[in-house]
């Protein structure tokens, strides 16, 4: 079969399963990334049906899906708004970094890879899938709940650190000495900074220039911009994710709705190439040996990134519901993971399996700890209240007693279960409901 039938061939079977994947996940309620997931081992090498033409295309269908995931996740905030967040989260992203990188870190010295090994398995365990989460929320229905700003400031944080972590990682797996490793960082810092400049300086001048009363123009304008200044970011070892994700930031008003109507259907389609790449580039028979300290470092940092989000749920002021929300949201690692993995498996080889296996549980259990968390929290609290009735009273458990809350306690955990009515300047809901 000629190269480019096969290529059409390979690429139509596999939208057209990801299509069906979608509605049978719909209908049974679940989000459909881990079945993506499963799907891209099955057509990976070493998986039951290998696909050999359509890999490249597929390889860079995935570095597109990140870019408009984060890119979409950029314009639901203002320059403003992210200001604000860093300013009034800042406590948030540095226990999340305490809790979730420590687990990483302490696993890698006792595996004996050393203090480099330690640093990137500690990014691996440390940072949330931002994409991940993004499409978790979508699929929830969650994007309005109170929660979702607090969620979004933890991501927003996290992306950020990677403008600094990974230019120090790539420093330290070259072996370059303080100098060197100094100047990478503030090429780094200069360029998110320069970037941020201009998004609250004069991110009306760029919303205007970009802007356009032709859908096809500012669809053309906008991915065209978006795409640029990735690839630039990540000549800059900056991360092309972050550089869309700052795109997104310098965009607002009827701009931003305009990209954002224009561009969510390309974001559907091209991240769940992401998601089927990365089971395609995972060889099933390598995670068997490492499945099991994989499987122990998920179960604890499940447990830090719940705490993580509850802590900084609470400190925004929501509702114990809302904080079990924000803590299960935050479980998923992505692509930032294998991307960390990726730059340090040429130092230390051991990294790439263990870190494949780890980011695949999470990926998997992150959208499913999204949706029971809270329930299992709730059944959890109303046993340890009938056993607590139980010991007190000697005897069988008192029957549950209707709630008697206060009428302003009851609106208030109504209204987080109810999302806030999206509205045109939708951009404004991170904040309105923080």
């Amino acid at each position: 079969m000629h190269d480019t039938t096969a290529l059409l061939v390979e690429l139509g079977s596999v939208i057209l399963g990801l299509g069906l994947i979608g509605r049978f996940a719909g209908r049974i309620g679940l989000s459909p990334i881990p079945l993506y997931l499963l799907a891209g081992l099955a057509f990976g090498d070493g998986g039951l049906l290998p696909l050999g033409a359509s890999e490249e295309f597929t390889a860079v269908g995935a570095e597109i899906g990140v870019i408009l995931l984060l890119l979409l996740l950029g314009l639901e905030y203002s320059a403003s708004e992210l200001v604000t967040s860093l300013k009034t989260q800042y406590p948030s992203g540095a226990v999340d970094f305490v809790l979730n990188a420590t687990p990483g870190a302490v696993a890698a010295l006792l595996l004996g890879w050393g203090p480099v090994g330690a640093v990137a398995l500690a990014g691996v365990t440390w940072i949330s899938s931002s994409g991940v989460i993004a499409k978790v929320l979508t699929d929830l229905g969650r994007l309005g709940n109170r929660e979702t700003p607090v969620i979004l400031g933890v991501l927003v944080i996290e992306d950020l650190s990677m403008a600094v972590y990974l230019p120090l990682l790539t420093a330290m797996l070259a072996g370059v000495g303080l100098a060197g490793g100094s100047v990478a960082l503030l090429i780094a810092l200069g360029t998110v900074g320069f970037v941020l400049y201009l998004a609250l300086r004069h991110g009306r001048l760029i919303s205007r220039a970009v802007s356009s009363d032709n859908p096809e123009m500012l669809l053309l304008v906008v991915l065209g911009l978006t795409v640029l200044v990735a690839g630039v970011a990540q000549e800059l070892q900056v991360s092309a994710a972050v550089g869309a994700f700052l795109v997104g930031i310098a965009l607002s008003g009827e701009v931003a709705e305009g990209a954002r109507k224009l561009l969510t259907p390309l974001r559907d389609l091209f991240a769940a190439v992401f998601f089927v790449f990365f089971g395609l580039s995972t060889d099933p028979a390598e995670i068997p040996p490492v499945l099991l300290p994989a499987a122990l470092l998920a179960v604890v940092t499940v447990f830090t990134k719940i705490g993580t989000g509850w802590y900084a749920a609470r400190r925004a002021g929501i509702g114990e519901r809302g904080r079990w929300r924000a803590g299960g949201t935050l479980v998923a690692r992505g692509e930032f993971s294998i991307v960390i993995a990726g730059l340090a498996v040429a130092t230390e080889p051991r990294i790439g399996p263990i870190a494949t296996a780890y980011v695949l549980i999470l990926v998997i259990v992150g959208p499913l700890t999204a949706r029971w968390t809270q329930p299992i929290a709730a059944r959890v609290q109303a046993w340890r209240g009938r056993e607590d009735n139980t010991c007190k009273g000697g005897g069988p458990a008192t029957p549950p007693v209707p709630a008697t809350r206060e009428p302003a306690a009851q609106a208030a955990e109504a209204a987080e279960e109810q999302p806030v009515e999206e509205q045109p300047g939708n951009k404004q809901l991170a904040s309105s409901t923080d």
